[in-house]
C-alpha cells in the first residue's frame, strides 16, 4: 500500500495547523483595539471650560478640568467652521465643508443630506476594522425625513453613513421637528405644534422664542441632555458587557439654545441660564467618563472631546462678560466670526498609557483631524479619495512637539476664509465675516482694508492688521490658499473634486486689487 499520499496530505495539515497556531498566538497577543468616544459640546466656548480660562472664566466645570488633568488640552485647536454644520460635516469626513454645496450657514432640521453616498465617514472606517458605530445627540447634516408622514421610514441619515444606532434629534433645540429619533423613525410621532418661548420655559433663545414646528406631544427640551445623556450611559454600559470595540459620537445639545437647565441646576452658577446650562454640559460629560470607568473600560478607552464652533454671542454674552466671565477667554469675536473667538475651542483627549496626565499641546489642529488620527492609531491606511483635509495628530498625543499642519484654513457663517501657516493668520475679508462689529457690509463701508493679516505670535486678540506692511506674506497666503481650492485638498495625495465652484473673495474686492496681491512676490 502506498501510504506517499496519506504522509502528504499529513504533512500540509500539520503545516496548517501550525501555522494557524501561530496565527492564533499572535492575535491572542495584538493589543486589543481602543474604543474611542467623541464628544463633542454644542456652542461651548474656549474660555466656558474654567481650566483653560483660569483668570476670565467664572463658571464652575470641575469634570471638564478634570478630564484635563488626566489627559491632554490643546489650546490651538480650531473647529474649522464658526458655525455648526459645517464642524459635523468635518469631523465624520475629514474634509472641509466649504468644498460641499454648503458655502454659508448651517442646515435646518428638515433640510437634504449633506453627507454624500460614496463619502467614506469615520464611522463607516471603524465599521470596516470591526467596530460597533453609535451616535447619539444632536446631527444637524441633515436627513430624509418624509414630511407628508412622520410615520415613514427616514432615510439618509446616521444610519447610512455608517452607524449602526441612532438615536438624538435631527438639528439643533431650537429647530423643529421637536423629536427624538431612534435609528430610522420618530420614537414618538411629532403630530403637534409647538414654540417654545421664553415666557413658558423661563429660558432664552436668540432673544426670543424658538421656531414654530412640529413636535412630539411628550418632547421636553429640559429634559433632552439628561436622556441623550442617559443613553450615551447605557450603551457605555453594553459595550462593557460584551467587550466589542466601539465608537461613540455623543453629540450634545448645549449649551446650546434654548438655554433649558433642568431645576437641580437653576442657579447653581449664579450667572444666569447660561452658566447653568454650561454646568449641567460638564455634568453630562462627568457622567459619561463615570460610566466608562464604571464599565471598566478606561484603559482601553480614548475619549476626546471638543465643540462645533465658539460661544454665541446671542446668549447675553455682554451680560457675563459684565460680570467677569469671558466665554472667548482673550480672543476676539463669537460664534459666526472669523476672528478666534468663532473657531478656536477647547479640544481634550484622554488616552490612559499614552498620554502623560495633565500635559497641553499648543499646535494648530483642527476637527477634521480625526479621522487621520483614528487610521493612524489603528495603524491603517485610508482610501487616495478619504479625508483629504485630516492629519495624523497621534505623534502630539504621544508628545511631540513638531507641527502636523503645513496650514490650516477657517470658514465664517458669511462664507469668508482665513488660513493659517504658522504665526500669519489672513483674513480674506474686511469685518468679522459674522455677527459681530463690524460686519463686512459694515467694514466695506468704512473702507477698511480687505483683508486682513495678524501676528498670531504677537496679537493673539487680532488687534493690529499688518496687512499694509507685509503685502508679500499676504500674496503668499492668497496663493496657498487658492492651492488648498484648487488641489481640492490640503493633504498630500492625489488631486480632488470640489461639489462646487469655490469663491474664495465673496464680495472680492477689485479685480486689480486682487491682481496685486497675487502678483506681489513673484
Amino acid at each position: 500500500m502506498n501510504i506517499s499520499p496519506f504522509l502528504s496530505q499529513f504533512r500540509l495539515s500539520a503545516a496548517f495547523l501550525l501555522v494557524a497556531g501561530v496565527s492564533s498566538t499572535v492575535a491572542a497577543d495584538a493589543p486589543p483595539k481602543p474604543n474611542i468616544v467623541y464628544i463633542l459640546c454644542d456652542d461651548l466656548g474656549y474660555g466656558d471650560m474654567h481650566a483653560l480660562n483660569p483668570d476670565r472664566g467664572k463658571i464652575p466645570t470641575p469634570n471638564l478640568d478634570h478630564m484635563a488633568a488626566d489627559g491632554m488640552a490643546f489650546t490651538d485647536c480650531h473647529s474649522g467652521s464658526a458655525v455648526c454644520t459645517p464642524s459635523r460635516y468635518c469631523i465624520l469626513t475629514g474634509r472641509y465643508c466649504w468644498r460641499t454645496r454648503l458655502q454659508s450657514g448651517v442646515l435646518g432640521g428638515m433640510s437634504k443630506p449633506l453627507i454624500a453616498a460614496d463619502r467614506l465617514t469615520v464611522a463607516e472606517m471603524l465599521k470596516q476594522q470591526g467596530y460597533t458605530t453609535a451616535a447619539i445627540g444632536k446631527w444637524h447634516l441633515g436627513m430624509d425625513i418624509p414630511k407628508n408622514d412622520f410615520s415613514a421610514q427616514i432615510s439618509d441619515g446616521p444610519l447610512q453613513h455608517g452607524f449602526d444606532y441612532f438615536f438624538g434629534i435631527s438639528a439643533s433645540l431650537d429647530m423643529p421637528p421637536y423629536a427624538y429619533i431612534e435609528n430610522d423613525h420618530f420614537a414618538e410621532l411629532p403630530t403637534v405644534i409647538k414654540v417654545f418661548s421664553s415666557d413658558v420655559y423661563g429660558n432664552i433663545s436668540r432673544g426670543g422664542p424658538t421656531r414654530k414646528g412640529p413636535a412630539a406631544p411628550h418632547f421636553d427640551p429640559h429634559q433632552c441632555l439628561p436622556a441623550l445623556t442617559g443613553k450615551a450611559v447605557d450603551y457605555i454600559g453594553a459595550r462593557g458587557s460584551d467587550k466589542k470595540p466601539f465608537f461613540l459620537y455623543l453629540a450634545l445639545p448645549s449649551p446650546h439654545t434654548p438655554l433649558v437647565p433642568t431645576p437641580q441646576w437653576r442657579g447653581k452658577s449664579g450667572l444666569g441660564p447660561y452658566g447653568d446650562y454650561v454646568m449641567e454640559t460638564d455634568w453630562s460629560v462627568g457622567e459619561v467618563l463615570a460610566a466608562v470607568d464604571k464599565a471598566g473600560l478606561r484603559d482601553n478607552t480614548i475619549v476626546m472631546l471638543g465643540s462645533d464652533n465658539g460661544c454665541a454671542p446671542y446668549i447675553g454674552v455682554h451680560k457675563l462678560e459684565a460680570a467677569g466671565h469671558f466665554p472667548s477667554a482673550y480672543f476676539r469675536g463669537y460664534k459666526s466670526d472669523i476672528w478666534e473667538g468663532g473657531h478656536r475651542i477647547p479640544f481634550l483627549v484622554r488616552w490612559p498609557g499614552v498620554i502623560k496626565p495633565g500635559s497641553r499641546c499648543a499646535q494648530t489642529i483642527e476637527l477634521t483631524d480625526l479621522m487621520a488620527t483614528v487610521a493612524g492609531i489603528l495603524s491603517t491606511t485610508l482610501p487616495p479619495d478619504a479625508a483629504p483635509d485630516s492629519v495624523d495628530i497621534t505623534p502630539l498625543l504621544k508628545g511631540g512637539v513638531a507641527p502636523v499642519h503645513q496650514w490650516n484654513v477657517y470658514h465664517s457663517i458669511d462664507g469668508n476664509f482665513a488660513i493659517q501657516e504658522g504665526k500669519w493668520k489672513l483674513e480674506l475679508c474686511p469685518g468679522s465675516g459674522g455677527w459681530s462689529k463690524p460686519k463686512n457690509k459694515q467694514a466695506w463701508a468704512s473702507n477698511l482694508p480687505r483683508v486682513q493679516l495678524y501676528d498670531m505670535s504677537s496679537d493673539i486678540s487680532e488687534k493690529t492688521n499688518v496687512e499694509a506692511r507685509n503685502p508679500d506674506v499676504v500674496a503668499r497666503l492668497v496663493k496657498d490658499l487658492e492651492k488648498c481650492v484648487a488641489d481640492g485638498r490640503s493633504t498630500p495625495g492625489p488631486h480632488e473634486s470640489n461639489d462646487a465652484k469655490i469663491d474664495i473673495w465673496k464680495k472680492p474686492a477689485s479685480a486689480e486689487k486682487v491682481a496685486a496681491l497675487r502678483a506681489v512676490g513673484d
